[in-house]
């Protein structure tokens, strides 16, 4: 028999994996994912998509090495290999046109410009939060997305939480009557304009000081930024800490009014210096402000993060443990209708339905829009904090009424280059 006859009589044997049978994802129909800026809440979320059987992960970029080399670690023990690359540069992570999917855990300064550029590269983002520190990062990340047709989840995974879908339900279905106000916890409120004392740069492979400032104003090097510090210094953060906890508190109050289109107009800052309230065209009152709302429902039993929705025939609270706290109480037995919960850091949720976007094209729950409107609202409500008085906003022409100074703080310069 000749050699050819020889090789064309010999089975070929295919793995089952390949296929896709015994319930694995052939590698044809996974979604490669890198991922940009990866620290402590970046790894947990990482964590829930590395366990998705249709993802991939292939690649981090982070501006420093320890934090690229716990990612790969972390990475290669979970697939059993070698094979996560690093890099220093995003421009080259981008740059693969394997990569269909990109998560983005940097500092706030990041967010909006590390998601543009992937847009631009055609990638899909999962960006975490706040996704822009300034009113202008945050219309100019909805306007790339929707212009370059990109799936975009911004990570603020209480929507995807059975007991915040619960609660939103019982306020978009009527059941609590008219809803006429609506509280957002938020952060104690603060700013600073200070640096830190200058410290010797580390070598750039360590830590690419100029990379990680990026858009930021210039200042020295000191560690304590690198390693978390950078909260509350106003070149790196969002709106004097609001965005925090607001950009997924207030989110939660704008989807149970169905408000996702809109924001409140106007914003007024109580004499307490940490209560702002908001009112909607519709009169809707939205109390921005630290900590639990009511005697029932109590710091301690809600969690972190909790919301609360009142109307004319009832109100419900909750919070990131789980808790639900409702009036009438008959209303509880309709939970059984939602997942039980899930404690409300966890994106697990959030993360797959992202994935399933990915797949399908379709708008996922917290795509651009919803992120828009939601942050700016939480900027609206923290320039009336900064400013120390009442402001009036048009979600529309996205300006302040005859308010020059105001208007001034809807966007920032960034340093070149690093800008679109």
């Amino acid at each position: 028999m000749a050699k050819s006859a020889l090789a064309l009589a010999v089975p070929t044997i295919i793995p089952s994996h390949v296929l896709g049978r015994n319930g694995s994802v052939p590698p044809s129909e996974k979604i490669v994912l890198g991922a940009v800026g990866i620290g402590p809440r970046g790894r947990y979320v990482l964590s829930a998509m590395l366990n998705e059987p249709d993802v991939k992960f292939v690649a981090i970029c982070d501006v420093q090495a320890d934090r690229r080399q716990q990612v790969k670690d972390m990475a290669d023990k979970h697939y059993d290999n070698n094979d996560c690359v690093m890099y220093r540069d995003m421009f080259e992570l981008l740059d693969r046109k394997d990569i269909d999917a990109v998560l983005i855990a940097t500092g706030d300064r990041w967010h909006a410009l590390a998601s543009i550029l992937a847009a631009k590269a055609g990638k899909d983002v999962y960006s975490e939060k706040p996704c822009g520190i300034t009113m202008g990062d945050c219309i100019d990340l909805a306007d790339t997305m929707n212009r370059y047709g990109r799936v975009f989840q911004a990570g603020t995974q209480r929507r995807s939480i059975g007991n915040f879908q619960f609660a939103v339900d019982l306020a978009r279905s009527g059941k609590l009557g008219k809803i006429h106000t609506v509280h957002a916890s938020i952060y104690r409120l603060r700013v600073s304009y200070d640096w830190l004392a200058a410290q010797p740069e580390p070598a750039v492979d360590v830590c690419d000081w100029n990379r990680w400032l990026g858009p930021a104003p210039w200042r020295p090097y000191n560690q304590a930024y690198v390693r978390g510090g950078w909260r509350g210094y106003y070149d790196f953060d969002s709106g004097a800490t609001l965005l925090d906890w607001g950009a997924h508190t207030v989110d939660l109050c704008q989807w149970a009014l169905d408000a996702d289109g809109t924001t409140p107009l106007t914003y007024e800052v109580d004499p307490d210096g940490n209560t702002i309230y908001a009112q909607y065209a519709n009169g809707v009152k939205l109390v921005m402000r630290q900590g639990g709302f009511s005697n029932e429902g109590s710091w301690l039993d809600l969690g972190t993060c909790p919301v609360r929705f009142e109307g004319d025939e009832g109100w419900v609270e909750t919070g990131d443990s789980g808790h639900v706290v409702v009036y009438p109480e008959s209303l509880q037995k309709e939970r059984n209708l939602f997942a039980k919960s899930i404690q409300g850091t966890n994106p697990a949720g959030h993360t797959r339905n992202f994935f399933d976007c990915v797949k399908s094209r379709a708008n996922p729950n917290c795509g651009p829009e919803q992120m828009r409107y939601t942050h700016l609202a939480c900027h609206a409500a923290a320039i009336a904090w900064q400013l120390g008085r009442k402001v009036t906003f048009d979600p529309v022409k996205v300006e302040f009424a005859g308010d020059d100074e105001a208007n001034r703080m809807r966007s920032r310069a960034k340093r070149a280059p690093w800008h679109i």
